[in-house]
């Protein structure tokens, strides 16, 4: 078992937790690699749909490990190849979801922002406190951070290094659910089994084409979408959809069940 990450495999959702409490779950060099790793055995693993990004104990993650950084320890800040903190460089086809309490702040935040949802916690904290010491976001928080939320609102929070709370975090769309403190994964985990009962050719197809459509004008991204949901089509899952449907299955916004292997 890894010393600084366990993965935890609950149903078709895989938990990937960052262990490192006494250092507040900061990413070294070789924790960076885990996490790498870890992603890329859950994308590898065809019985997992969903996966979850959290922290053992208070915290989710305040960012790359200072004193490795201080020691000259750190991971190489390239134009290619994994990001300093591990997986947010890394495409993967399937959906991750931040279940954050305490601090994500500087490369935990950057890690929050490569999940595709975050739940946190009422009284979690989000921000960019790696500005008051100089060091760079170089794991897309300069381009995730605006894209999410706008960029007034990330230009406010990458200059001043301010950090947001739950409740605010909430308002202005960096995070997507609240929980109570103390219960972030647990909101995480339903969330996750919800996704995971959704036919998943479908909406693996859709989240695609909606990442590929920011590097792509208006027209191409048309194209994407065309092809991609065409996929979708000929997989079947829509035609086996509308016979659920029309059986009276997954009405009025009740979840339909849907076929064991789709």
């Amino acid at each position: 078992m890894s010393r600084n990450v366990q993965i935890t495999p609950d149903g078709a959702i895989t938990v990937v937790s960052i262990c490192r409490p006494e250092r507040r779950n900061a990413v070294d060099p070789a924790t960076a690699r885990e996490l790498l790793e870890a992603f890329e055995s859950f994308e590898a693993d065809a019985r997992a749909s969903v996966a979850i990004l959290t922290g053992k104990g208070s915290t989710f993650c305040a960012g790359a490990d200072m004193n490795a950084l201080a020691d000259g320890s750190h991971q190489p800040v390239s134009d290619g190849g994994p990001g300093p903190m591990g997986p947010t460089r890394l495409e993967l086809s399937k959906p991750v979801i931040a279940a954050i309490e305490g601090y994500a702040v500087a490369g935990g935040l950057e890690l929050a922002l490569w999940c595709d949802l975050r739940v946190a916690a009422t009284d979690a904290v989000l921000g960019v406190y790696c500005r008051r010491f100089g060091v760079p976001l170089v794991d897309g928080g300069t381009v995730r951070l605006p894209r999410l939320i706008g960029q007034s609102r990330a230009l406010d929070l990458v200059l001043t290094g301010r950090g947001v709370g739950g409740p605010e975090a909430l308002n202005m769309g960096l995070v997507n659910r609240l929980s109570a403190p103390g219960q972030a994964l647990e909101v995480a985990l339903e969330l996750a089994h919800e996704l995971a009962e959704l036919p998943q050719t479908c909406m693996r197809n859709d989240r695609c084409s909606l990442y590929a459509q920011w590097g792509e004008s208006e027209r191409e991204a048309m194209v994407t979408e065309t092809r991609l949901g065409r996929h979708s089509i000929d997989s079947g899952e829509s035609i086996e959809g509308a016979k659920r449907f029309a059986s009276g299955a997954g009405r009025h916004g009740v979840p339909a069940p849907r076929r064991a292997n789709q």
